[in-house]
C-alpha cells in the first residue's frame, strides 16, 4: 500500500476535522481496538483537533495537533495504527511471528505467507479472517509490519500455502518515512 508513497506526490488535501466526525472517528478505533479504552484521551484527546490528509488510492490518514501520522485506513476499510503509535502501544494488535526467514521479505512489502506462520519459530495469536495484526519476527523485540489477515490462524494452519496476512505497512516504507505535518 505505502511501498510507493512520496508525501509530495501522494498526498492531495488536508481536511480539518468536525469534533462530531472526530467522535465518529474515536468510537470506531475503540469498537475495532478495546484494549486502547484506558489510552484512547492519550492518544486521540478529545480536545484535539484532528485533521486528515487524503491520499492516492482512496488511503486517508488520521494526524494530531502536533502533526503525528496516528492511523491510516485503505477506502472504508478499519482504521488501522501507524507503525510509530504501534510501537509506542505495542499491546493492543494482536501478534502473529514470522521466523527468521521472513523478514526481509517482510521488510521489502511482501505480503506473509501461511509458510512463514507455520514454520519452528513462527507463533500465531487465534484471530479470525479480517483481523488487523502486528506482525513481529522471530528474536525482534519491536512489529516490523502490520497487516490483515487473509484467512483465520484456525485455516492458515489448515492450508499452509498462498498469502497468510496482507501487508499493508512496514518498517521503512513511505508511511515510515513521512515527516510529521504541520
Amino acid at each position: 500500500m505505502f511501498k510507493k508513497f512520496d508525501e509530495k506526490e501522494s498526498v492531495s488535501s488536508m481536511l480539518q476535522l468536525k469534533s462530531s466526525v472526530q467522535k465518529g472517528i474515536r468510537a470506531k478505533i475503540l469498537e475495532h481496538y478495546e484494549h486502547l479504552e484506558n489510552y484512547i484521551d492519550a492518544i486521540l484527546p478529545k480536545k484535539d483537533n484532528l485533521r486528515i490528509l487524503k491520499c492516492h488510492d482512496h488511503i486517508e490518514i488520521i494526524v494530531n495537533n502536533a502533526g503525528e501520522l496516528m492511523f491510516f485506513r485503505h477506502r472504508e476499510g478499519p482504521w488501522m495504527p501507524t507503525l510509530k503509535l504501534l510501537h509506542k502501544y505495542p499491546f493492543f494488535l494482536p501478534m502473529q511471528q514470522v521466523d527468521k526467514g521472513a523478514i526481509r521479505f517482510v521488510l521489502s512489502g511482501a505480503h506473509i505467507m501461511c509458510p512463514g506462520l507455520t514454520s519452528p519459530g513462527a507463533k500465531m495469536t487465534e484471530v479470525p479472517k479480517g483481523t488487523v495484526v502486528a506482525i513481529m519476527a522471530e528474536g525482534k523485540e519491536h512489529a516490523l509490519a502490520i497487516g490483515i489477515t487473509s484467512l483465520s490462524t484456525e485455516d492458515i494452519a489448515k492450508v499452509n500455502k498462498g498469502i497468510g496476512i496482507e501487508n499493508c505497512h512496514y518498517l521503512n516504507d513511505g508511511l515510515w518515512q513521512m515527516k510529521p505535518v504541520k
